[in-house]
């Protein structure tokens, strides 16, 4: 399934984004003196500029005061520096969950008249729950606002569509969802070929992904924790080539030893077996204490 967002959204997805606190989140104005002018890496021939659009959409207004919490953990200016984020670029993000990036890609593409595109729960997929369906008509909801611009919403899983039309995507980023894709047999191979397609040549694959390294992976991550080799692997096997790793999202405090995994941790903070309730008694300084987890941050090439 494929359709445009526009800043004139329906009344009823203005209604539901209230709800969802996307257009009450607006209107709380961030104050980011800590980001600073950096020289942005870029894709294709090498030069540099100052990123100035980049650095005022992560100190917007759009971006709720949770997500610019988490920044410290997130690194969002030194991750997309890597990944080569640049002006006017068409980008797909696939399982965009609550949109943490939706926040920042979105209305920066829209500022230099590149393109994002969502790519997600596909409520239209054969079969599809009222979960997925309702999933993917709250993302919309929650990004309607004039200030994300025009954007695409497309399906993403075992029974979609392409990403975008061949060749067309200049960067494709997914985070933290590797894992998720280990326990479908098949699933990780069709998003990664699907990403393959609809890159351009030379075209970048940004991957971040909790890392089980240096212990080794637990049977198909059902713990979160994935190995850097499975990963390459696999982006290898898809006909990408390996481009290099940044360690901007390292947490050496981060042993990969917790009770529900790296849901233990924040921001999940997870202190029961799934099914269960809160356990008021879990001591959760230790977990805390660590921070987000240990991640991989990597960069893979079309040829």
């Amino acid at each position: 399934m494929t359709s445009n967002v526009t800043a004139h959204a329906a009344a009823g997805l203005a209604t539901l984004a209230l709800v969802l606190g996307g257009a009450g989140l607006v209107a709380q104005a961030q104050t980011r003196p800590d980001l600073k002018t950096v020289q942005a890496r870029h894709v294709g021939p090498p030069h540099e500029m100052e990123d100035t659009v980049l650095l005022d959409v992560l100190k917007g207004a759009q971006r709720p005061a949770a997500d610019t919490a988490r920044d410290g953990a997130r690194h969002p200016l030194e991750s997309l520096t890597f990944w080569g984020l640049r002006p006017g670029m068409t980008v797909v993000e696939i399982s965009p969950g609550g949109g943490y990036w939706t926040q920042i890609l979105a209305p920066y593409l829209a500022r230099t008249n590149g393109r994002y595109i969502a790519a997600g729960p596909d409520g239209d997929a054969p079969g599809a729950t009222e979960g997925r369906k309702k999933a993917e008509a709250a993302f919309k909801a929650k990004f309607a606002d004039p200030s994300y611009g025009v954007w695409t919403y497309v399906g993403a899983g075992m029974t979609a569509g392409p990403l975008a039309p061949a060749g067309t995507a200049d960067l494709v980023l997914t985070a933290r969802n590797v894992h998720n894709w280990l326990w479908q047999p098949g699933l990780l191979p069709k998003i990664l070929g699907d990403a393959y397609a609809a890159l351009k040549p030379g075209g970048i694959l940004a991957i971040e992904e909790h890392r089980a390294d240096p212990r080794a992976q637990i049977a198909d991550a059902r713990d979160g924790y994935v190995a850097v080799a499975t990963v390459i692997s696999a982006a290898k096997a898809a006909g990408f080539v390996y481009d290099g790793a940044s360690e901007v999202n390292a947490n050496p405090k981060d042993d990969k030893n917790h009770p529900f995994g790296v849901w233990t941790l924040p921001p999940e903070r997870q202190s029961a077996a799934d099914g269960k309730p809160v356990d008021p008694g879990f001591d959760r300084a230790k977990y805390d204490a660590i921070g987000e987890s240990d991640r991989m941050t990597l960069r893979f090439r079309k040829p």
